[in-house]
């Protein structure tokens, strides 16, 4: 769960519990447990973070250490999750792996003393991802003032059990590409060599933070058709300029959890303004087992899940006739030291232009420029650092998935 979801949850907790709006307060105790926890039926490490806010709502959430956490099935196998340090805390993929159809309880013990525990939650099963596909659309914004144009993301899955409830996450992943990598070093106005690993291109990994539900009821259709899950702006993101990927995650879950997240998203679309709507009790599934009374923050989630991945190559989007992205801040500057000479002083040297621009500033330097008749050094080029090594904002590692389609 994101710092946003968590932070939410707390002024959730503040708009349903206080007294005065303007000055809440919360009575009979300081902090508040607040746990992020899911397994999945995946063969992977699950995580539960653990973090604790005080009474004062501007105060960020602190971690929570040196916790003992575990979880246990029905048949009372118990599996100690290993401690990494600032309230993280994972399992052994060789030791859990959730089964569809089994329950699961989490149990917490502080290194204070307080004994928590979540109730048993059944690991629903989960139908397949038939397609994850996207098709050009439009979306308000401004207030409905203004449309911006670009992609929308799709599933399409198959029917599930009557009275089925979803929710949905994603990890995007994109292929990028900076205007002006670094391809020199500077020694001096006599020494500049290329450099072995030029960085120009890189990929940006995001999570998705967005609460995206859905429920069937008895009576409806089961099979799921044109969920929405995504809307990219092609304009408005470095996104689609070279090629994207998503990964679509379903999840099977509860009534109970989906009335978490049905009402968490209520109170995130009003801003969490109490003049805007009635605030919607949040309700954890996790308790205090010798103070019931204690409010615990956060859900513990048990779900089975399947995943489907698609690209989107840059070729869809000309196809498309989409609005490109175009960044406004790199700017490429290209300095001769005459340009600051005077004859009041000594005249400034190519060294003197460098540690103007990447020692006493904060530009990197690119590349010479050579007279094309005299080939003498003519000026030297610079940039902004994240301009011109693409790892300042993504990473150079391909991922092991990735297939280039352009």
């Amino acid at each position: 769960m994101k710092l946003r979801i968590i932070i939410t949850l707390i002024a959730v907790f503040t708009l349903y519990t206080c007294i005065d709006p303007f000055s809440p307060k919360l009575k009979g105790y300081d902090s508040l447990l607040v746990v992020d926890g899911l397994i999945t039926d995946e063969n992977s490490k699950y995580t539960v973070k653990l973090s604790s806010t005080i009474q004062d709502q501007n105060t960020s959430p602190e971690m929570v250490p040196d916790a003992t956490v575990s979880i246990s099935d029905e048949d009372n196998n118990i599996t100690f999750l290993d401690n990494y340090g600032n309230g993280i805390y994972k399992s052994d993929s060789l030791k859990l792996r959730g089964i569809s159809g089994k329950k699961y309880i989490l149990h917490i013990l502080t290194s204070q003393g307080a004994e928590y525990e979540s109730e048993q939650c059944l690991m629903q099963p989960v139908p397949d991802i038939d397609s994850v596909y996207y098709e050009k659309d439009q979306e308000l914004v401004n207030n409905g003032t203004e449309n911006d144009n670009g992609l929308r993301i799709f599933l399409n899955s198959k029917a599930g059990n009557d009275n089925s409830y979803y929710r949905w996450a994603f990890d995007e992943t994109w292929k990028f590409k900076i205007p002006d990598p670094k391809r020199f070093d500077y020694i001096d106005h006599n020494t500049i060599v290329p450099v072995a690993n030029v960085k120009q291109y890189c990929w940006k990994i995001r999570k998705s933070d967005e609460i995206i539900i859905h429920a069937v009821y008895p009576g409806q259709n089961a099979q799921i058709k044109k969920q929405p899950i995504f809307f990219i702006a092609s304009d408005k993101s470095d996104r689609l300029m070279s090629e994207y990927s998503i990964l679509v995650k379903q999840y099977s879950i509860s009534k109970d959890e989906f009335e978490f997240w049905n009402n968490l998203k209520k109170i995130n679309e009003s801003g969490s303004d109490i003049f805007a709507t009635q605030p919607f009790p949040v309700i954890s599934n996790i308790h205090n087992i010798n103070n019931p009374k204690e409010r615990v923050l956060g859900y513990f989630q048990v779900s089975a899940v399947k995943q489907k991945r698609t690209f989107i190559p840059f070729s869809d989007i000309v196809r498309l006739h989409l609005p490109f992205y175009h960044s406004n801040q790199c700017e490429r500057i290209e300095k001769s030291p005459a340009e600051y000479s005077t004859p009041y002083g000594p005249p400034v040297t190519f060294d003197d232009l460098y540690s103007m621009f990447c020692i006493t500033s904060t530009y990197s330097f690119i590349e010479p420029m050579y007279d094309p008749e005299t080939f003498m050094l003519d000026k030297l080029v610079f940039a902004k650092p994240e301009c011109a090594n693409c790892e300042l904002t993504g990473t150079s590692a391909k991922p092991d998935f990735w297939i280039d389609m352009n």
